[in-house]
């Protein structure tokens, strides 16, 4: 059992499990009661999104060094007790339980699923690829 990082809306993969959705507002369009099963997310976790102005600031980065404040402030958000508690559950369940936590964004490597991935890792998670 293990933790994938998935990009929401994407066809789930065997033995998947819970998937968990770590974004800031539910996908557009698309019914609650169908959220699931179109692919989007099990469950609405916003609390590991980040915040309106951080993600904003994660979009318009355009350099290494904007990303790099995008990155240094989604993982301050990211210590507050509420956040880091939820870390730490999920980096536990991740030895018990199949689960996942996802964005929709296409590229993870200009996504908060990227620093989400490192933060559960450095908690001891176990992550699938």
């Amino acid at each position: 059992m293990a933790i994938r990082v998935v990009r929401l809306g994407t066809p789930r993969t065997k033995d998947e499990g819970l998937r968990i959705g770590t974004v800031r507002r539910p996908p557009r369009g698309v019914p609650k009661s169908e959220f699931a099963a179109r692919d989007w997310y099990d469950v609405w976790f916003p609390n590991l999104a980040p915040s309106v102005g951080t993600m904003k600031l994660g979009q318009q980065a355009a350099t290494p060094a904007q990303w790099a404040a995008f990155r240094r402030r989604y993982r301050a958000e990211m210590n507050a007790p509420e956040a880091s508690h939820a870390l730490e559950l999920l980096a536990k369940l991740s030895h018990q339980t199949g689960l996942s936590v996802g964005c929709y964004c296409e590229d993870e490597s200009r996504c908060h699923r990227l620093v989400l991935r490192e933060l559960l890792l450095e908690r001891g998670a176990r992550i699938d690829a």
